[in-house]
């Protein structure tokens, strides 16, 4: 017995619907349980291990051998070469052999023995952030244990003021697990989009394949009904699998779980809420499903940069943080660090709960005011589907020009292949082009009030990287505004610090600093020791000139062994300089794989099994190919070589070099969106299935995540993406100043993938229609 019209025939109408199209099945449940697999393989080894490293000894003695051990042994990275010089290490960095490497100069032994205080210098890969600082890390801390186990040069004699030492205590994630820290993030990001583009597939088949008509008589001719109808399945689903997710992270990674759960759970059901609203409001104002997709993918895929994750929300610009504002996800991801990882009370997670709210309902209330508009107009016949433009000869010529005027006239397939690329490139680098944390607040708990406190301070306030915005009397009263987000970090300067440091002892000084985002506890705790270190060298030399003697002799005393840490190709450790350009790589793979497998689905729509037959002919499938090369180059073009001039980047790149590497990447794309639009029978499909994917594909590259740290099957199957050695070769190529040599192994395998997923594409179209045609017969 059905139901009669209302909430409940809208839902069971809905469910009837998805359980018939596989694709809506396979967009709801599959593809975010494939993502949330492929993300939680991708960080399962959550302490990174064994970064290769180069070294170059030209010393060649017992004590230089004794730091090459040190290194090897230290956990964090692995001696993977000894070149002979720099231009070997340098070689072995460009191309992706190492991601550092240590130089010890020679008659490095003679001058520590007789204390000229030599030096080593570390070369660390600034251009893969990550991965780069954590091996540069890992070589200090090498390298000054080596120090303190070497042979002392000679004793000065001379009595010194006691050094500041720095006592880190790490709060909200002390393991510094990086794992914890982006997967907390990221599988939110990956479902929002989802979520959003599940919503707007619903909805805008209404307009299309199903009947708006049908979908409010369900209803009763009730607006509301018939959205809240629509919706609720998707919730319910959506809200099972943010609990999987959950479950993926606090019960796999055995991640501890801080705050209140009620809130989070009420804060799950917005997220779901606003984005399901969102996706049904782009379609409900188009009212075209293509279109929809296409604006809910150019609000949903930056959002990860929008939301201050890995770049923060206070060091944005004003059309970052404005926009950022505006996106449920910013106010999701505060409120899931703050309660989830930090466990700050509830009052303090007030302001983004209401703000996450406010939006969700906002979104909703506006997709119902637009469906009652859509209510209460005519409803009008859908355009007749125009019929496929195939060539009457199958040459390569012939495939070319249809598919360039094919790809003209088709709105969504020129948005996706021509259009896309100026829009991210405007859109997606605004979060980050402030590229360096500045002024970050912190608050000093000064309870020795003397002159060496007070110097500290203004030391502090003189570092670029952090700013003194709260002076507390207790350390409670600092936490209280670090949990408030006043202050991101605490030095406490104990009573007694100047007394012991005038006696020749070590002054502790306690530095609390928050570990939830990753980037601003570096940054932070990075000014405070660059203060705290200024201030020890002025009273180890008394206040001598830094180029007299008198200074290095107080330096050899801190120190017999002097340690440079030269950044590479990203020197000045900007933030766009590195995500930016192996980003713009990902883009534009993303949106012309999605364009080619759409024309794919417009063929059948258009030709049915002819037309599958025509687009899967060997000079077919090249012509078209060649026809979304010249398309695609303009795009490459603006990505690789203008706009990181425009931008400020590193662009070092030759324009031959990078298109000799852009060709095989493009072709190979084209002919992989080729082969998956050969089994696509509408043109939607493409976008429905690939636009979740960017995310858990970057983090396969090593550009942000260390390749040693990705499980070795998955790595080797990570190279079926031609986005894999793509961005690899071309940001070294950009970048770095690598030659063609250098990324010679990326230009062979894009080649390799080039002449698969043509073969591919070919065999796909004989085999699908051959299958029908023997079923006919």
């Amino acid at each position: 017995m059905s139901s009669g019209p209302g909430i409940l025939r809208v839902a069971t109408r809905e469910v009837n619907w998805m359980w018939r199209d596989k694709v809506a099945i396979i967009l709801v449940i599959v593809i975010p349980l494939l993502a949330f697999s492929l993300l939680a393989t991708t960080f399962s080894n959550a302490v990174i291990r064994d970064l290769r490293v180069d070294v170059v000894d030209q010393d060649r003695s017992q004590t230089s051998m004794s730091y090459v051990q040190a290194i090897n042994s230290a956990p964090g990275v692995s001696v993977a070469g000894r070149s002979v010089d720099l231009t070997g290490a340098m070689h072995a960095i460009r191309s992706g052999g190492a991601i550092a490497a240590v130089y010890i100069p020679q008659n490095f032994e003679r001058d520590l023995l007789g204390g000229k205080r030599p030096q080593i210098v570390i070369f660390h890969n600034k251009q893969y952030f990550t991965p780069g600082n954590i091996a540069s890390g890992a070589l200090q801390a090498a390298i000054s244990a080596a120090t303190a186990a070497s042979p002392a040069g000679p004793s000065m004699g001379i009595f010194a003021p006691g050094p500041l030492v720095v006592e880190q205590y790490v709060l909200t994630n002390p393991a510094l697990n990086y794992a914890q820290f982006l997967l907390r993030a990221i599988l939110p990001t990956v479902l929002h989009i989802l979520i959003a583009i599940g919503a707007g597939y619903a909805v805008g088949s209404e307009f299309g394949t199903r009947s708006t008509g049908e979908w409010l008589e369900a209803a009763g001719g009730s607006p509301l009904a018939a959205l809240i109808g629509k919706l609720a399945p998707y919730f319910a689903i959506f809200i099972v699998i943010m609990a999987v997710g959950l479950g993926i992270f606090h019960g796999l990674y055995q991640v501890p779980f801080r705050g209140d759960p009620v809130m989070m759970g009420a804060a799950a059901c917005l997220l779901v809420l606003a984005y399901l609203s969102l996706g049904a409001l782009f379609q409900l104002l188009v009212r075209d499903l293509a279109t929809g997709l296409s604006l809910t993918g150019i609000v949903c895929s930056p959002a990860f940069g929008f939301a201050g994750v890995g770049f923060p929300v206070l060091a944005m610009g004003a059309f970052g943080r404005t926009w950022g504002a505006l996106l449920p996800l910013r106010w999701y991801i505060q409120l899931l660090f703050d309660q989830a990882a930090r466990g700050v009370p509830l009052r303090d997670s007030a302001e983004p709960f209401i703000m996450l709210g406010t939006l969700a309902i906002g979104f909703f209330g506006l997709s119902w005011l637009q469906l009652r508009s859509i209510a209460r107009s005519p409803r009008s016949e859908p355009a007749a589907t125009p019929h496929y433009d195939a060539p009457g000869r199958a040459s390569v010529a012939d495939a070319f020009a249809a598919e360039y005027r094919r790809v003209l006239r088709d709105r969504g397939a020129f948005g996706l292949i021509v259009l896309a690329p100026l829009i991210y490139g405007a859109f997606y680098p605004q979060p980050y082009l402030g590229q360096l944390i500045r002024g970050i607040p912190i608050a000093v708990v000064d309870d020795d009030a003397s002159d060496l406190s007070r110097t500290i301070i203004q030391t502090l306030n003189a570092d670029e990287a952090v700013s003194v915005a709260a002076r507390p009397t207790t350390l409670a009263e600092a936490r209280i505004a670090l949990a408030r987000r006043e202050v991101f970090g605490i030095l406490s300067i104990p009573a007694g610090t100047e007394r012991e440091v005038l006696k020749g002892n070590k002054a502790r000084m306690p530095v609390y600093v928050d570990s939830a985002y990753f980037l601003l506890y570096n940054r932070t705790l990075q000014g405070i020791l660059e203060a705290t270190g200024a201030v020890t060298a002025d009273l180890l030399s008394h206040g001598a000139r830094s180029d007299g003697s008198l200074f290095r002799a107080a330096l050899l005393r801190s120190s017999p062994v002097e340690v440079i840490n030269q950044p590479l190709f990203n020197q000045t450790g900007g933030y766009a300089s590195y995500i930016v350009p192996a980003a713009f790589i990902l883009i534009l793979q993303q949106t012309l794989l999605m364009g080619a497998a759409t024309l794919g689905g417009v063929a059948f729509e258009q030709g049915g099994h002819g037309a599958r037959r025509h687009r899967g002919a060997g000079a077919a499938v090249v012509g078209q190919g060649i026809a979304h090369l010249l398309l695609a180059l303009p795009g490459f073009a603006l990505y690789l070589i203008v706009l990181p001039r425009f931008y400020g980047f590193t662009a070092e790149g030759r324009p031959a070099e990078l298109f000799v590497l852009a060709v095989p990447l493009i072709l190979s794309v084209s002919f992989l969106g080729q082969f998956a639009g050969a089994w696509f029978k509408r043109r939607e499909t493409a976008v429905l299935l690939f636009i979740a994917l960017g995310l858990p594909l970057f983090f396969l590259v090593g550009v942000a995540w260390p390749v040693e740290a990705i499980p070795n099957a998955l790595r080797i199957a990570s190279l079926i993406f031609p986005s894999t050695s793509g961005i690899d070769g071309l940001v070294r190529l950009n970048q770095m100043g690598a030659t063609l040599a250098d990324v010679s192994a990326d230009w062979a395998r894009l080649w390799f993938l080039t002449a698969v997923y043509m073969t591919l594409a070919i065999a796909t179209a004989r085999i699908s229609t051959g299958w029908r045609d023997s079923h006919e017969r």
